[in-house]
């Protein structure tokens, strides 16, 4: 990761969309599509290594909710909270919308409404384990 030239893999913070060949810069016609650039083991590795990002990002994200779901709970707050979950989708919608990417952000909405199913789904878990195995977390 992070070579860039003949190395085969997109270096971080690189979108991975388009490459300059070596030698052409200032040349105008120098940019073509990843596609033409990188192999198809290269492209693959680099979404193994992504997926395994977005797995880490999404056990913390799923932590920090278990944890929110804990102080809701001593606090009498219902896990279910409708104006955050709309704050959170429209805040991905908007970013979405920013970065333009092959992603539109209604698929983005609905990737992060199943995150947060989970995220809700762990809550409950979580809360049944700390309540001697109640579902009901009562």
């Amino acid at each position: 990761m992070g070579r860039r030239r003949g190395g085969g893999q997109c270096a971080r913070g690189d979108d991975c969309r388009r490459r300059r060949f070596p030698g052409t810069a200032g040349t105008g016609g120098g940019v073509r599509p990843v596609a033409e650039v990188l192999t198809i083991p290269a492209l693959r590795d680099r979404i193994d290594a992504v997926d395994q990002q977005l797995v880490a990002l999404l056990n913390e994200r799923v932590a920090c909710a278990v944890e929110i779901g804990r102080i809701k709970h001593q606090s009498g707050l219902a896990v279910y909270q409708p104006d955050r979950e709309a704050e959170v989708l429209g805040g991905v919608r908007r970013r979405a919308g920013e970065l333009g990417g092959p992603l539109t952000a209604d698929a983005v909405v609905r990737i992060f409404e199943r995150i947060i199913d989970e995220a809700r789904r762990a809550e409950r878990v979580a809360s049944a384990q700390r309540h001697d195995g109640d579902p009901s977390g009562e």
